[in-house]
């Protein structure tokens, strides 16, 4: 009996100590991760793959004789999204892009259209976590050009390759971006030749390309 009373004894004193130090101390701290920040993804160099509609035309045809509107073409390609500090990240892409133009002339329609590749070089400013703004220059290379003749009885196509005399045209790039999720996002921009261009055609001369692009863009982990 007095064994099970000296055990009920000590028993007694452990809780009172545990006791006491609860009061002293105040109770035990759990740890727990910290909260996930919303800047974690923006340090992740993305690469992704983007496509969509261009509605392409001209500034300044130089030609009294006619007045240019739009064709629709489309642009695909590689994106990059490099960051740098917060919130600027570079924004480098490859893309592939129809351009061009139509044309009602004293002599019928003339439409032209044009294949580039579109190298824009983009400084990308995350606005929020969901919009970003984007600015910068392009270079544009040719690829190749159709013009097709309509007079109203014949439809005549020329075709050119890599015939520009200039070379590259220096662009500009100014866009808009929506992140529907962490890897999808919604696109919309406007480009535009810094410097005029001289195609194959007697129509219109030297020109401008000005090109208004939306589509989509998918981001790979």
């Amino acid at each position: 009996m007095k064994k099970i009373l000296f055990l009920f004894g000590i028993c007694l004193l452990i809780a009172g100590s545990v006791s006491a130090q609860g009061y002293y101390y105040g109770p035990r701290r759990v740890r727990r991760p910290p909260p996930r920040s919303q800047y974690d993804d923006f340090y992740k160099p993305r690469v992704g793959i983007t496509g969509g509609v261009n509605i392409a035309n001209t500034i300044n045809a130089y030609n009294t004789n006619f007045s240019t509107g739009a064709i629709v073409g489309f642009n695909a390609g590689l994106t990059f999204d490099l960051p740098i500090i917060y919130p600027l990240s570079f924004a480098p892409e490859v893309l592939y892009s129809q351009k061009g133009y139509a044309a009602v002339t004293t002599d019928g329609n003339f439409t032209q259209r044009s294949n580039y590749i579109d190298i824009p070089l983009l400084a990308k400013f995350h606005l929020s976590p969901t919009f970003n703004f984007l600015i910068g220059p392009q270079v544009s290379f040719p690829v190749s050009t159709t013009n097709t003749y309509d007079n109203g009885f014949v439809v005549t196509d020329e075709h050119f390759y890599n015939t520009y005399g200039n070379g590259a045209i220096l662009d500009g790039v100014i866009g808009v971006s929506f992140d529907l999720n962490r890897d999808v996002e919604l696109r919309a921009r406007y480009t535009v030749d810094l410097e005029q261009n001289a195609q194959n055609t007697s129509y219109g001369g030297d020109y401008r390309n000005q090109v208004w692009q939306i589509g989509l863009g998918f981001k790979f982990r």
